[in-house]
């Protein structure tokens, strides 16, 4: 059965693709398990299910850093996986926003029109990380060997951030339809990280002086 439906709203397109690649990434339940995304690279449902791989993975990299026992130079190593997957997460951020771009490029804002903060694949982005937090509250409700406490705090937060889901979701569809009407507008900047960059990040341009 297909995840898709004809006039599907946007949020709930994206919740499908998420949760559908949360299921994936668990089968194996590793990090290092490379992503067969099975939807064609010029769908903007590809870049959906990519983006929440890579957020999929970084949620057990940040598990595994936290390990108290953990070895120092596993823990480096971690560190600058989890650094290239926070470029790699916001570049994918900036390809959903293009594709959005694109989409409402003839869109004629009105005169009164305003725009948001937050542009509609940074929601996304945060719509990414709830289904991945609803997931695993969901796993905490049902595990075994626990106390009745842990299973009722649990199950009462995940009450919560369902609700956020569903206050998240229509926020999203309200911001795609006002940019569709035209009562708002895209603008978008690029994020800059500097860390990564050996221009912008002392500790690299000064390498070689050191």
């Amino acid at each position: 059965m297909s995840i898709f439906e004809i006039n599907m709203m946007f949020s709930n397109l994206c919740l499908n693709v998420f949760n559908q690649c949360i299921s994936d990434y668990h089968i194996q339940n590793s990090i290092n398990e490379k992503p067969k995304n099975p939807f064609k690279k010029d769908d903007i449902i590809h870049l959906l299910y990519q983006k929440s791989w890579i957020d999929t993975v970084q949620w057990h990299l940040e598990d595994l850093i936290r390990d108290p026992k953990i070895n120092p130079v596993d823990a480096l190593k971690l560190k600058r996986t989890i650094d290239l997957s926070n470029q790699k997460r916001t570049d994918l951020v900036e390809d959903i926003d293009s594709y959005f771009l694109d989409k409402y490029k003839n869109v004629e804002a009105s005169n009164t029109a305003t725009f948001n903060s937050e542009s509609p694949a940074w929601a996304i982005d945060r719509l990414s990380i709830l289904a991945l937090k609803i997931f695993h509250m969901d796993e905490e409700t049902k595990r075994k060997g626990t106390n009745d406490e842990h299973i009722n705090n649990c199950s009462s937060k995940l009450e919560v951030l369902i609700q956020q889901k569903e206050d998240l979701c229509s926020a999203i569809d309200q911001l795609l339809s006002d940019i569709e009407s035209g009562t708002k507008y895209m603008k978008t900047y690029k994020q800059m990280k500097m860390y990564n960059d050996e221009d912008l990040n002392p500790v690299l341009y000064n390498k070689d002086k050191q």
